[in-house]
């Protein structure tokens, strides 16, 4: 990139990503400002927001390469995404919201105990850490290719322009900043990329006769791959932490439920334009080395001056979104499920959560600077985090009989299957997570009926709290 006002568009972008952290530091007054914004964000807002997370670099630039290699079927993986936070929308955000906690870790020590909470914390706090490690990795890369600046500086000026917004104003700085990426991501992708780099294709007439007829086909992926992608993603993103995270900004129980359904929603057309830029991009550029180049090589081949730099801007706050909301859920459960858990007393909850964000945050940034790839790391990540936490979590909210020893048992045995079958089938195998899941599910029914269940008194409460939002002064 080399015009100077394609600079000038992402420099005034970074300002006004600044400016948002700026004026989220005035916004987080207490613990719960900084955690979870307040609990005060309204439909629209909390649309962007939860829109903005879920749809990183792996949605933007691995949805469009996707969409350079397989067509149409390219969108499985992010629409995935968007059935899973459909899903967390239908299912399970009601509850949630209610609850009043700011963690998952958080949720499992109210209704199991704090071992399970505790075990939960390493698993939730470790996947959140690498999914902020591959996103600084990918922000690095987008800063090197348009800057041209070194990958070591890249990823420190982006990262570090993250971490510092992360740091001063928390969820509120993080969810200003989201409102503005979710704005500069829709623009760009819906309103510009995909019309001018459809029409360069010859519109979607001059795109089937140009490409195979696999390139309009759903299943040219292959199955295999559409179930995978359905195991990790719709799972996974049911139970994250830094998706709940979002969840627990709702002013309410009915703003999560359908916030959620809408940014949902959103994602699934975010799938079908990422499919058809790409699409569009194998017509334009056929011989590309590299399928990961398709994004920025047909932004480059299409758009004018001007708004080649808001593109480039839209996948810079698609990243930037995941990488920030990944720093606060990790930082958070260690602040709140880990710190608090060991020292006892009365304590600054602003400033012990500022500064485990600061210190994740230099965390973040010498692991991304040091590995230059973690895609297994974060499948493991990922695996472990599915395997192991989504049948405990699912039967903390809706099964009576659900028990802190099962939950327990479950957590273990199903995390050392996952693990011994990473090692033995390989870390991309499908065997890890459905079977890690499977031996969660019959550890976790079977402890659970064979140990003492929580008394009328307690799962009266517990359900009390899961039907009824918590007031203020009660939480914590």
């Amino acid at each position: 990139m080399e015009n100077s006002l394609d600079y000038a568009v992402i420099l005034f972008y970074f300002a006004a990503v600044v400016g948002a952290g700026y004026w989220g530091l005035k916004l987080a007054r207490s613990a719960e400002d900084y955690l979870v914004a307040g609990r005060r964000l309204g439909f629209p807002m909390y649309v962007g927001t939860m829109s903005a997370v879920v749809l990183g670099g792996a949605s933007t630039v691995g949805g469009v390469s996707l969409g350079y290699q397989y067509g149409i079927s390219g969108l499985w993986l992010v629409f995935m995404i968007g059935l899973g936070v459909v899903a967390l929308g239908f299912l399970l955000s009601t509850r949630l919201a209610n609850l009043g906690v700011y963690t998952v870790s958080e949720m499992l020590s109210l209704r199991y105990g704090g071992s399970a909470g505790l075990i939960s914390a390493v698993v939730v706090s470790s996947y959140a850490l690498m999914i902020a490690v591959t996103s600084t990795i990918a922000l690095g890369a987008v800063f090197n290719v348009a800057l041209g600046l070194s990958p070591v500086w890249a990823i420190l000026i982006g990262g570090g322009v993250v971490v510092l917004y992360s740091f001063a104003g928390g969820m509120w700085s993080v969810t200003l900043t989201d409102i503005l990426q979710f704005c500069v991501m829709t623009v760009g992708i819906f309103f510009v990329l995909l019309p001018l780099s459809v029409s360069e294709a010859g519109g979607i007439s001059g795109m089937r006769a140009a490409l195979p007829d696999s390139f309009f086909s759903l299943t040219a992926i292959g199955g295999g791959t559409i179930f995978t992608y359905f195991l990790l993603y719709v799972f996974g993103l049911m139970i994250g932490q830094d998706i709940w995270q979002r969840v627990f900004t709702a002013r309410g129980p009915s703003v999560a439920r359908w916030g959620s359904i809408a940014a949902g929603v959103y994602c699934l057309l975010y799938a079908l334009a990422g499919a058809l830029i790409g699409s569009a991009a194998r017509v334009l550029l056929p011989e590309l080395e590299a399928a990961d180049n398709a994004f920025a090589a047909v932004a480059i081949a299409t758009l004018p001056v001007g708004l080649l730099g808001l593109v480039l801007a839209a996948a810079l706050a698609a990243v930037m979104s995941t990488a920030s909301s990944a720093l606060l859920a990790s930082s958070t459960i260690l602040a709140n499920d880990v710190y608090a858990r060991l020292a006892r007393g009365v304590h600054n909850r602003v400033l012990i959560s500022r500064l485990a964000t600061l210190l994740v945050g230099v965390a973040v940034l010498g692991i991304a600077i040091a590995v230059g790839d973690v895609v297994g790391a974060l499948t493991v990540a990922y695996n472990l985090l599915t395997g192991a936490l989504f049948i405990p979590i699912v039967g903390a909210l809706f099964w009576r009989r659900a028990t802190g020893a099962g939950a327990l048992a479950a957590m273990l045995v199903s995390s050392g299957v996952v693990i011994a079958l990473m090692y033995t089938r390989g870390l991309f195998s499908n065997d890890p997570i459905i079977y890690g899941m499977l031996a969660s599910l019959g550890v976790f029914v079977a402890v659970s009926l064979l140990s003492r269940g929580p008394g009328p008194q307690e799962q009266e409460a517990w359900e009390k709290r899961l039907r009824e939002p918590v007031r203020r002064d009660e939480l914590h």
